[in-house]
């Protein structure tokens, strides 16, 4: 059965299907998705809107079927297979296209599954199996997917690649395409390399996204635009016809009140605020519990001119959860001072993550600044902290560390009333974040970017607390 012949569309919608569907059903529920979706006035509005403008934001609360409609219009411009509704960009052939997250995993997890299936069960999502051809896999984060071609209904195939934000703009560059789709916010530099992808063509660049992030540059290019070929759509939940209202109340009532116009409206949190929103309660854990057998791996951010801070972090491989399980922040002190304090609390045998400014050479030795801790006895990585993609993006931190603070996959032991008062603190103005008492929360976020180096912790790790220097530290083994 070919993606191009109208007549093989199912006649019931993807939603009614049965349950149990038999060996086979995965292909008719693939083209169910494709062929008879039903999108609310506002997803209408979304797509409809890209007949004039090249630039579309779609501002969405959490579960409103923002995702689903950058997918499945996707997934209509590779195969030129438009429904009849349609009102939107029609491309006349076969198109190259670009879906991009946050990182390899949230890029998996998001617009590829919904548009290819879950991994192992290509055809499963938006795109439907027969049109799927050739896929290749990328490196390092198991089962994504790096690019597919799919089967166009006039004849020839789309190029559909998979791209993460992480990487920077430098790996954006050099290529000529027809539209870019970000699921989630990227930094303004990573969305205008997109764009500028697909100026020679004149092609389409849409976003959909939930504004957590608050009134960003990227929002702001939007919110602030009388440009016509630049247009957002916001979709709240008092408008998502797919719920009651008493199915509305129940999920705007689940969210905490200072998410709650950003998560059930689709409005942008105030842009001179926190960053972090997540209750500190569901952070914080008590002290203790921690298995030997996790690996561990430290962060460590230099102090130029400000404090240094490291923290330790212990890494739960059954739930991807990291456990803050100790810190550091002093100023004024020497390097000799700090390495003998960080190497006395766990050993040197916990690696550490370090920020690019480690490879500044000290003022005092010419040496790199990470080269003087590694002479002190404490094992630095060999290179400064990157994200899994590549680039070392503050912007694609920030997000990463605020996905596994909503998604309970980092946790901070209760007792470090320092990290917790720079999370208090931590927070933008005029839309940037304000780099001022962030010195744990950088260290976190440099060992968080670096867990893939974590190492499991000498045998003694984790067995018995013992006393040092007269004091008693439970986290000193």
């Amino acid at each position: 059965m070919q993606p191009d012949d109208p007549a093989a569309a199912p006649d019931a919608p993807p939603q009614l299907l049965p349950p149990g569907l038999p060996p086979g059903a995965a292909a008719f529920v693939s083209m169910a998705r494709l062929h008879l979706y039903d999108p609310t006035s506002k997803q209408i509005e979304f797509h409809s809107a890209g007949a004039l403008a090249r630039e579309r934001l779609f501002l969405a609360g959490n579960q409103l079927g923002k995702t689903t409609a950058g997918a499945l219009e996707l997934a209509m411009h590779l195969t030129g297979d438009y429904p009849p509704w349609w009102q939107g960009r029609r491309f006349p052939g076969p198109i190259v296209a670009w879906a991009a997250g946050v990182s390899g995993e949230s890029t998996r997890d998001n617009p590829q599954r919904l548009l290819l299936g879950r991994p192992g069960a290509p055809g499963t999502g938006a795109i439907p199996r027969a049109a799927i051809g050739p896929i290749a896999f990328a490196r390092g984060i198991a089962g994504l997917v790096d690019t597919l071609q799919v089967r166009h209904r006039r004849g020839g195939r789309s190029l559909l690649s998979f791209k993460t934000y992480g990487k920077g703009r430098q790996k954006w560059a050099g290529e000529t395409i027809d539209l870019v789709w970000f699921d989630e916010e990227p930094g303004l530099d990573i969305y205008t390399e997109g764009l500028t992808r697909t100026n020679r063509t004149q092609g389409l660049v849409y976003a959909t996204l939930t504004p957590l992030m608050g009134r960003t540059a990227l929002i702001d290019r939007f919110l602030g635009s009388n440009d016509p070929g630049r247009t957002v759509v916001q979709f709240a939940l008092d408008q998502a016809t797919q719920y009651t209202p008493e199915e509305r109340m129940q999920l705007a009532s689940a969210y905490p009140e200072h998410e709650r116009e950003a998560r059930a409206r689709g409005v942008p949190l105030l842009g001179e605020g926190r960053v972090f929103t997540v209750d500190e309660a569901s952070i914080a854990y008590d002290a203790g519990g921690l298995s030997r057998h996790w690996r561990r791996i430290g962060g460590i951010d230099f102090g130029i001119g400000h404090p240094t801070a490291a923290v330790w972090i212990a890494h739960d491989p059954d739930t991807d959860c990291a456990y803050v399980f100790d810190a550091y922040r002093a100023a004024d002190r020497t390097i000799e001072a700090h390495a003998t304090v960080i190497r006395g609390r766990h050993g040197g045998a916990v690696p550490f993550a370090w920020p690019k400014d480690g490879a500044k050479r000290s003022e005092l030795s010419g040496a790199p600044i990470a080269e003087e801790y590694r002479k002190r006895g404490l094992a630095m990585l060999a290179e400064h902290a990157t994200h899994e993609e590549g680039g070392d993006s503050l912007g694609t931190g920030i997000l990463l560390m605020q996905e596994r603070l909503v998604q309970g996959r980092l946790r901070v032991a209760r007792h470090l009333t320092d990290w917790f008062e720079e999370y208090r603190l931590y927070h933008r103005k005029g839309g940037l974040v304000v780099a001022e008492r962030d010195d744990l929360l950088s260290a976190t976020r440099y060992a968080l970017m670096m867990l893939r180096r974590a190492a499991t912790p000498p045998a003694q790790v984790g067995t018995r607390p013992r006393q040092t220097d007269g004091e008693y530290n439970p986290f000193n083994w």
